[in-house]
């Protein structure tokens, strides 16, 4: 018997064909600087824009969407994965103050179903569309052998620019400032083994098609509701004028480990735990799970995907602007002098 790369299990026709099938999503993402086509060696991205910047500085970040693949796997419903993905790695180049520019994603499968894949790119192009970033490329790695067929793993990395003097530092940070906070929706890309764990009987697709009255949906919507991207919030905080002082991405390590990222020495954040309404989604988790609230702030969003620090007296009009990008505000606390840190009460 003559032996072939299809007989190893690898099928380059179903690459061929994934790729036919994701070339109408990419194209939607399409900006003005990226030059050629799918299909090449290297996606091409035009900077000719960035030289109207005094001290352009290039920002980039990479993630994947963790173990909430199992559950897109389990429901069988891969187009809203993608999302996560880019999110996670956008919204890090937004809070640094960065624009996205560009996106490329990698997919490890252990067999190529062209359908499947396209419908994972369909959500990475939707991502890219809601940060305004281009998807310029991507791999899709057919792993026989090491991976069981049905199963994928989704990562990405996108780059993006903002002049050095708009870089978002946390240098001007002082006490009195205000933190706000914007609403996530729901558990986002992090804390997914623990949901796993807690979750474990429902973890079939009639569990995850249960529906819970306090969720008002079923538990696997709840739980696969894509990562928010707040590219465009940021975008238009920045556009009405106010200066962000500090900004974080609240992922894995919830609000102990990410607050802190945003401060410099000398002043902690004051977050009070009543001044916006937790999600059920966590109050489900945290009874169900019996986990005791402090490891629910060390390790989920709690409601809360980004926060950023204002001037007290461009609070008002940054809540107006994030209202304005279709994003929910709170004002969640305040900026202390004191031991950097986080104290939430």
């Amino acid at each position: 018997m003559m032996m072939d790369y299809k007989k190893a299990g690898v099928d380059i026709e179903a690459g061929y064909k994934s790729v036919e099938l994701m070339k109408e999503h990419v194209k939607k993402t399409m900006r003005p600087e990226v030059l050629g086509g799918l299909g090449g060696f290297s996606g091409a991205f035009s900077l000719s824009k960035i030289k109207d910047m005094e001290d352009p500085v290039l920002l980039s970040g990479t993630d994947g969407c963790g173990t909430k693949v199992k559950l897109a796997i389990i429901m069988d419903k891969h187009n809203t994965i993608g999302i996560d993905a880019v999110a996670m790695c956008v919204n890090d180049i937004a809070c640094a103050g960065g624009e996205p520019l560009f996106f490329l994603d990698y997919i490890a499968c252990g067999k190529n179903y062209p359908e499947k894949i396209a419908d994972i790119v369909k959500g990475v192009a939707e991502g890219c569309l809601q940060s305004e970033a281009a998807l310029i490329g991507g791999e899709t790695a057919e792993h026989p052998g090491l991976m069981p067929e049905d199963d994928y793993d989704l990562a990405g990395f996108a780059v993006g620019v903002c002049d050095r003097k708009e870089m978002i530092t946390g240098e001007s940070l002082k006490a009195g400032d205000v933190l706000i906070g914007m609403a996530s929706t729901g558990v986002h890309s992090n804390g997914f083994s623990l949901v796993r764990k807690v979750f474990e009987q429902e973890m079939t697709a009639e569990g995850l098609n249960t529906y819970y009255d306090c969720l008002g949906k079923t538990l696997g919507e709840a739980l696969l509701a894509p990562t928010r991207i707040y590219v465009k919030a940021l975008k238009s905080i920045k556009k009405a004028g106010v200066a962000v002082k500090a900004c974080s991405h609240i992922t894995g390590g919830g609000f102990y480990e990410n607050v802190p990222r945003m401060l410099k020495d000398g002043v902690r954040a004051v977050i009070k735990k009543d001044s916006y309404e937790v999600p059920a989604i966590f109050k489900l988790l945290q009874e169900k799970g019996n986990i005791a609230e402090e490891m629910m702030y060390n390790t989920f969003n709690m409601g809360i995907g980004m926060i950023v620090a204002v001037d007290p007296a461009d609070a008002e009009k940054a809540m107006e602007a994030i209202r304005a990008a279709g994003d929910t505000p709170y004002v969640i606390g305040s900026i202390e002098e004191g031991e950097k840190g986080v104290a939430l009460c």
